[in-house]
């Protein structure tokens, strides 16, 4: 069984609360050779495209095809052809992203863009994450090291978190879970960084960043922050 090949956040209202990007399934888990369908709904837009992104955990998100309704054949991104990427319409605003013959190289994050005239904004369907930071429980406080525990809830089970000290990157102590799916349909991922208690009770700023795609959260924690520590 290939593994989970795509990852799709149900809907996004975008900043001006007038278009409404829907997309489904949430997940999609195939075999390898079989044939994947994705479908997008662009709300209120009518006469403009949908255009299909794919992202691979921590790496930029690639331009797949644009389609729109009139058209006969897609345009496709670099690297990206028919037959093994197509794309239908059902209507001129649902469109369906097909990815034939599918190989362990395809799964990925997709998601669905368009364009909203009326708004004159980019729609897409990433949204960051929601993230929540724990400082040290009074007992690590006893030792010589203790971890800083950072909680993400997001739409995707990929993210790419890091971890920066006083705005230095970290990059040793890290230590992060897979993303496990709740049963609201979101995924959770945690991710902690051991530091000496030293450099905590200078009062250092630890932050957290959560990435999906180009979309992101971010936040800092430190000791004065946190009077009731441990509680």
């Amino acid at each position: 069984m290939l593994g989970t090949l795509c990852s799709l956040i149900t809907a996004l209202t975008c900043v001006s609360g007038v278009t409404v990007v829907t997309q489904k399934p949430a997940v999609v888990s195939v075999t390898k050779g079989d044939t994947v369908t994705m479908d997008c709904n662009l709300g209120t837009v009518t006469d403009y495209s949908a255009s299909w992104y794919k992202q691979i955990p921590g790496g930029v998100p690639q331009f797949v095809l644009n389609f729109y309704h009139s058209f006969s054949s897609p345009t496709y991104g670099s690297g990206f052809s028919s037959p093994k990427f197509t794309s239908t319409h059902q209507s001129q605003s649902d469109y369906r992203l097909i990815i034939n013959n599918v190989v362990e190289g395809d799964s990925a994050v997709y998601y669905c863009q368009t364009w909203d005239g009326s708004a004159k904004e980019i729609v897409s369907h990433l949204s960051p994450p929601v993230l929540t930071v724990f400082p040290p429980s009074s007992a690590e406080l006893q030792s010589n090291k203790v971890s800083l525990v950072c909680l993400s809830s997001q739409s995707v089970p990929f993210a790419d978190v890091t971890w920066s000290a006083a705005g230095s990157p970290v990059s040793s102590g890290i230590s992060t879970s897979t993303a496990v799916q709740q049963p609201d349909q979101t995924f959770r991922i945690s991710s902690s960084l051991e530091i000496q208690t030293s450099d905590w009770n200078t009062d250092k700023v630890y932050k957290c960043k959560v990435s999906l795609g180009s979309q992101f959260s971010e936040k800092s924690i430190n000791k004065s922050k946190c009077p009731t520590e441990g509680q």
